[in-house]
């Protein structure tokens, strides 16, 4: 233990060596060791005109777990003196430190966390998107970082901002692990007198491990909580940083399976054993531990691509004992290092309640249109204040197929251009979908659906191009219908707004896919003025090679289509933001108050709780401290986004009753002949005529991505793909390709979440 910036007097070094050696030869008791510190104490308080600082820090040191005990004080703390005004010392209760954790790892996330909502209301409410005046110079030098420079398995496509922060993250772990080894080894302490060097070591580096991997935990939760504030700052969005989880969990989990396995040999060749099954009342709980490791290997294993894709159900059910691994993994970390995690699970908790509070809502959905390739299109009703961006998405749950699962699918409607509908297209491929799509088309009156969403990007600055080419493949096609939607509304509604020249690039298996094409219009009776949109659709079959059975294959797949309107219930609501019109500024309030409110539970529980038991000189329960931490972490989130969310669905029900006097008629007969006769109508519009103009069929080829590039005439082009993870590499290699031969023109390159395009096999790709 080292005393930093103070001259120590020779007494006070002799009684410091005299702790010290009783210490590491296990001769003192707790009793006699805290006796002796509060003379160490006595000693500094008669010499504090000595000191150079206002707190002296006692570092870390490998001591005996009954000491650590009895000193209060994690690995993580220190032992601090205060000086008082009156110049004596007196020694502070280590609590208190859990205070300075707070303050140095909790606290600055929280507040940009809160700050960061307020910097993206504002953004939402500016209208720069729409903009296409902006610096050509400044778009060029910030494309050029997000511009794909890395196409390798298993880290897929990666630009040169993700490369930064992964080099920067790999820079912390290796940087942290070989402090931690180097503070332990220079303190190394003996556990035991027969215990040699190399064991203690082996410990040692068992240990740090685990701390590492606390590190990784630090930021496993930002990416999957959908509703983040932070993630926007960087320009991303929960789907698309769902890769940033898997990476996290994988090496999380290398780590938290070499600390265990590590301990294992470690007890077992230092005979302690008995170590396994203990739950110390002063110190961490290994049996939390090891509970925790053994859950988060279930999931780890579950989560796997190949199981995964298999086996979805059992991916999803063992993924929701989260919870179960939170709480174990707490109670084996302890206070501090909670609080190196807490902001993570902090903001994802707020998430994950919102998101159950929404949920309960019934969606009310308004029409079904059934395609015949097994796909069909759920059109709902919507609140008006509600928008969202192009390639959106929206988890869906249907009771009546399976209560717990949510899957979710790709937003293809335009909040402009509709601004009190919202449609979602499902691909029916796997056994969820298949089952939704046959309970459909049975003709219900009414259909009971819950939705969470929608959740997309901040901005769509991909449509400020001037030339903008789209590329998919399968269902990938959805999100492009989306971007193509809102063009419509750009150039019908927008007439001052440059819209860029779209070249849309789809790969169908079959014929009867074509009809997928029908979806870029929205089923309305309303007819859109398209003739001011420049665009050409390339469409490539590629399991058949006859065009001349083109034209009787896809018009007796028209033939199939089939539009069911559903009965109005008054218990079914539009679909609106859990927040209301301003969620990030309500967002920002629950994210402030209710930790606000946590700073406040805890200093009460410290102060009348904790500390009149540990005044007395008696330990507080280990475990005790950390289970108060959760409850009040848990009591604060579900009070404060509460009272807000039921606040913001009194103004939603009363907005909601106003769209309910204006909505669709239904169809009372709901004869598929009745709305055939619709979808026929529709089909047949000047619109229809016009995207079947531009759409050409190529039979038995693939798209030559470089050619196509490079006969785009425009100096700012953008890249857009969605389908296979090999397509997506194709696509960004001939694209880099093109650039060498654009010379100035600037390139651009986007990708949407494959995983996420309209089909239940969640991930999947």
């Amino acid at each position: 233990m080292i005393l930093e910036n103070c001259s120590i007097p020779w007494r006070l070094q002799e009684a410091i060596s005299q702790i010290k050696n009783h210490i590491q030869a296990h001769t003192i008791t707790v009793q006699h060791c805290l006796r002796e510190a509060n003379e160490v104490a006595d000693l500094l308080s008669k010499h504090a005109t000595t000191l150079t600082e206002e707190v002296i820090f006692l570092r870390e040191c490998d001591l005996p777990r009954e000491v650590m005990g009895a000193l209060r004080i994690d690995r993580m703390q220190v032992l601090s003196f205060r000086i008082t005004t009156k110049k004596t010392l007196s020694l502070d209760v280590p609590s208190t430190l859990n205070w300075t954790n707070l303050l140095l790892f909790t606290f600055p996330i929280m507040l940009i966390a809160a700050v960061s909502c307020i910097y993206l209301h504002l953004c939402s409410k500016s209208t720069s998107d729409h903009s296409t005046n902006g610096n050509n110079k400044g778009r060029q030098y910030l494309g050029s970082w997000k511009r794909p420079v890395l196409v390798m398995e298993p880290l897929g496509i990666m630009n040169a901002v993700e490369l930064f922060f992964a080099a920067m993250f790999t820079v912390l772990l290796i940087w942290s692990l070989a402090n931690y080894i180097y503070i332990s080894y220079g303190n190394l302490h003996m556990h035991n007198p027969n215990e040699k060097v190399w064991m203690a070591k082996f410990r040692s580096v068992a240990l740090r491990l685990g701390y590492i991997g606390n590190v990784c935990y630090a930021f496993l939760f930002f990416p999957v909580t959908r509703l983040s504030s932070i993630l926007p700052l960087v320009g991303l969005t929960s789907e698309s940083s769902i890769k940033y989880h898997i990476w996290l969990g994988h090496v999380s989990m290398a780590l938290a399976i070499l600390h265990s396995v590590g301990f294992v040999l470690y007890y077992a060749v230092s005979n302690q054993m008995i170590e396994m099954i203990e739950w110390s009342s002063t110190y961490v709980s290994n049996v939390a531990g090891e509970i925790a490791t053994v859950v988060a290997i279930a999931m780890w294993i579950t989560s796997l691509y190949k199981i995964r894709r298999k086996m979805f159900d059992l991916f999803f059910y063992t993924h929701q004992l989260y919870t179960l691994y939170i709480f174990f993994y707490l109670l084996h970390v302890g206070v501090a290092y909670t609080c190196m995690i807490l902001p993570g699970i902090f903001l994802f908790l707020i998430d994950r309640y919102l998101r159950f509070l929404q949920s309960k809502r019934r969606a009310r959905l308004i029409s079904s249109r059934l395609l015949p390739c097994s796909t069909l299109e759920l059109t709902f009703s919507k609140n008006p204040g509600l928008t969202y961006n192009p390639t959106s998405i929206m988890f869906v749950n249907v009771p009546s197929v399976s209560k717990l699962q949510w899957h979710p699918f790709t937003v293809v409607s335009s909040s402009n251009l509709e601004s009190d509908k919202l449609s979602v297209v499902i691909k029916c491929v796997g056994s969820w979908s298949q089952k939704l799509g046959k309970q459909i088309s049975t003709s219900p009156d009414h259909f009971e659906i819950s939705t969470e969403g929608p959740y997309g990007p901040s901005s769509s600055h991909f449509l400020s191009r001037e030339c903008l080419v789209m590329v998919s493949g399968g269902s990938g096609i959805t999100p492009m219908i989306s971007i193509f939607r809102e063009l419509i509304y750009r150039s019908t509604l927008q007439p001052n707004t440059k819209v860029p020249k779209v070249i849309l690039i789809t790969a169908f298996k079959n014929t009867s896919d074509l009809t997928m094409l029908d979806l870029l219009l929205p089923f309305s009776t309303t007819s859109f003025d398209i003739s001011n949109l420049d665009f050409q659709i390339l469409a490539y079959i590629t399991r058949e090679n006859d065009p001349q059975q083109h034209d009787n294959n896809l018009e007796a797949a028209k033939s199939k289509q089939q539009v069911i309107m559903f009965k109005q219930n008054p218990k079914d609501s539009p679909i609106s933001a859990a927040l209301g019109n301003s969620s990030w500024l309500w967002l920002g309030a629950i994210i402030s108050s209710s930790f606000v409110m946590f700073l406040l539970l805890l200093g009460l529980v410290t102060r009348y709780s904790i500390y009149p038991i540990e005044r007395d000189g008696k330990l507080y329960h280990y475990s005790a401290k950390i289970i108060w931490d959760m409850f009040l972490v848990c009591a604060s989130v579900f009070i404060a986004t509460s009272v807000i969310f039921m606040w913001q669905k009194r103004d939603n029900e009363f907005e909601g009753k106003q769209i309910q006097n204006v909505e669709i008629p239904t169809n009372p007969t709901n004869s598929p002949a009745a709305n055939l006769c619709g979808a026929e109508r529709e089909l047949e519009s000047l619109p229809h005529q016009s995207i079947v103009q531009a759409t050409k069929v190529l039979y038995g080829a693939r798209p030559d991505l470089k050619r196509i590039l490079f006969d785009c005439k425009a100096s700012d082009v953008g890249v857009v793909v969605c389908g296979p993870k090999s397509m997506r590499h194709e696509v960004k290699i001939r694209a880099e390709l093109a650039k060498m031969d654009l010379n100035d023109a600037l390139l651009g390159f986007d990708q949407t979440p494959s995983s996420w395009i309209g089909d239940d096999k969640w991930r999947k790709d």
